[in-house]
């Protein structure tokens, strides 16, 4: 049974979650369409650059991504403290990068000269408040990401209609064990489908560009050509609205509309999130980045579809550290969406949601006790 978003994205049990999404129909429309013989891997960096934009506007930080040729996959932390940390007219200015705004918002924001009177003052700041949840809502940051990249790509193909199968699906990270096999999941991603030999070559991850930056490589975006169409909007839906019980208070009939593409390009890209060994920076990946790198490149070597490796002699240390099982991470990376449903954490974390939601158990139980327990020696 669906449960409502509200359920499943609760910043009250964890900030950290996993969310994918795929083309419609699971075709390849951010790569070779075989049915068309064409190629649209072009739109894999519009995805990856459009995620790194909206992390500048969002309080949402990005710890991994990987774009595929007809889904893609990110690793994001909700950080609700810093939406509350920010004044009224920074929310404001941050909601109308991405939409126009009420005539009311825009007054205020544009006008020193005609002062508003103390009724429309308290109603900006009604707007403000609703703004600042929105800004660390994950489905406000999918909403605006599939959009707009749906309203470009049927703009390419000059049609209307889906670009995205649907709603996005989403997966909680419970603990550090979940947060390390996600991220190491999603950067995998290319090399586990064969369409990369190594993490230099996985293009359009974070993996990929972690290692470019480490090497002065700076990112380089990749923006969607700007079309004479994307200034009047089609009224045949490209991505599925948030419904009420997702992004409340607004339902989806009063969903208001993004703005041109023309001046959505021009937000600057936010930095992937930092490592942090100590793990005592809230705002960063509680693990050391050269730890993750020598993980997942050992990872890599051992899941590769076409060169299967074998599994590590020893155990990487950072999954020494947390206490998680080598070859049940390994084989995770093929079944790791499939093996866990709404939540990913270790057996006991996995439990005591389960018991917070008033449900008898959450799948993922097995898959748990395989991955992130340790085998006796």
């Amino acid at each position: 049974m669906t449960r409502p978003r509200s359920s499943l994205i609760s910043l009250a049990d964890t900030p950290w979650y996993h969310v994918v999404n795929r083309c419609v129909r699971r075709a390849f429309l951010c790569g070779h369409d075989a049915t068309t013989g064409c190629n649209f891997d072009h739109r894999r960096g519009w995805i990856e650059t459009r995620i790194r934009e909206l992390a500048s506007v969002f309080t949402i930080d990005v710890a991994a991504y990987a774009v595929m040729s007809n889904h893609y996959h990110a690793v994001l932390r909700v950080d609700a403290a810093r939406a509350d940390a920010l004044s009224d007219d920074e929310v404001l200015r941050r909601w109308t990068q991405l939409f126009t705004g009420p005539v009311l918002v825009q007054r205020y924001l544009a006008s020193a000269s005609e002062p508003l009177v103390q009724a429309e003052r308290d109603k900006v700041a009604e707007f403000a408040q609703l703004y600042r949840l929105r800004l660390a809502d994950v489905s406000w940051f999918m909403r605006v990401l599939n959009e707009s990249i749906a309203r470009q790509a049927n703009a390419e193909d000059d049609c209307t209609g889906r670009f995205w199968e649907g709603r996005f699906k989403s997966q909680a990270l419970l603990d550090e064990q979940a947060l390390l096999a996600a991220m190491a999941y999603v950067d995998l991603n290319p090399i586990r489908a064969g369409m990369a030999e190594s993490l230099h070559d996985s293009a359009h991850t974070s993996i990929a560009a972690r290692l470019a930056e480490l090497q002065g490589q700076p990112f380089e975006p990749v923006l969607a050509p700007v079309v004479v169409a994307d200034a009047t909007p089609t009224s045949t839906p490209t991505s599925t609205p948030i419904s009420a019980d997702e992004s409340s208070p607004l339902a989806a009939s009063s969903l208001p509309s993004l703005l041109a593409e023309a001046e959505l390009a021009a937000l600057p890209e936010a930095p992937l999130m930092p490592f942090d060994a100590t793990g005592r920076f809230e705002q960063a990946i509680p693990f050391g980045l050269p730890e993750y790198l020598e993980l997942v490149d050992t990872m890599g070597r051992a899941v590769h579809p076409a060169k299967r490796g074998a599994i590590p002699a020893t155990t990487p240390p950072i999954l020494a550290r947390l206490g998680m099982d080598a070859e049940g991470f390994i084989n995770a990376a093929d079944h790791f969406f499939k093996d866990f449903a709404s939540a990913v954490g270790t057996p006991a974390k996995l439990i005591e949601i389960a018991a917070r939601r008033q449900q008898r158990a959450l799948r993922g139980l097995a898959a748990a006790r395989r991955v992130f327990e340790s085998r006796a020696a």
